[in-house]
């Protein structure tokens, strides 16, 4: 499937993946460190909201909302060039660290977004790296459940929505991620990110197109209610 350049609609979330090239993307705390300061200086020229964020071995993720058409590219691009320069030196080796550009697409808020949270920060489980997911360090997950402030962080309000004080988002977040996810609806998040599709409901597709003025996602698919088929 041809992946069509990476779009943005207005006040619309976003959900990034990085991946790695070969080898480890992050080999020492210092690694991870840094690139979050690379990502909090970069959010802030850049005039984006980081709503969730995890750190992998092999992969970045992001849920973001971008305040204007080239923030996440003006952003993931600063990333990019600061992380890999420093990564080199310290380590000894040249080249890229990157496994291509990033990857990503808008997903519907309602529908999508504590989804993209919840898959975020529950990726090092999935990937068997933890088998809880506050026992990982690199990952916003502590940051919604009250053990941690990430002060780069902007809450997006569906998540805000989730309790009338911090302590009741914590708690609702918590329980939210003791559900098991459906495997369709994360299968369709990260198929229609890596394609580069709109992922919503077909109302919510055509109103993004009609938004954007242009065509975000295959003409086959526009009348299936994920927006996006399962590949």
């Amino acid at each position: 499937m041809t992946r069509l350049a990476r779009h943005y609609v207005p006040e619309q979330p976003q959900h990034v993946i990085l991946h790695g090239l070969k080898g480890p993307a992050f080999l020492d705390e210092g690694d991870y460190l840094y690139f979050l300061a690379c990502l909090a200086d970069a959010a802030r020229v850049a005039d984006l909201a980081v709503h969730a964020w995890v750190l992998m071995p092999d992969a970045v993720q992001l849920l973001v909302t971008p305040a204007y058409e080239s923030s996440v590219a003006m952003a993931m691009q600063a990333v990019g060039r600061r992380y890999v320069e420093t990564f080199n030196r310290r380590h000894g080796r040249r080249g890229t660290v990157w496994r291509g550009e990033y990857r990503a697409t808008v997903i519907e808020p309602d529908r999508y977004c504590l989804l993209a949270s919840q898959v975020i920060d529950h990726a090092p489980v999935r990937k068997h790296l933890v088998a809880e997911p506050g026992n990982y360090p690199w990952s916003s997950y502590t940051h919604h459940v009250g053990l941690r402030v990430d002060s780069f962080i902007k809450d997006h309000p569906l998540y805000r929505a989730l309790g009338d004080t911090p302590l009741a988002r914590h708690q609702a977040y918590r329980a939210l991620g003791a559900q098991p996810l459906d495997e369709s609806e994360v299968d369709h998040l990260i198929q229609s990110t890596l394609n580069g599709w709109v992922l919503g409901s077909a109302a919510y597709c055509e109103w993004a197109a009609q938004t954007a003025n242009r065509r975000l996602m295959p003409l086959l698919l526009r009348d299936r209610p994920a927006g996006m088929k399962r590949l």
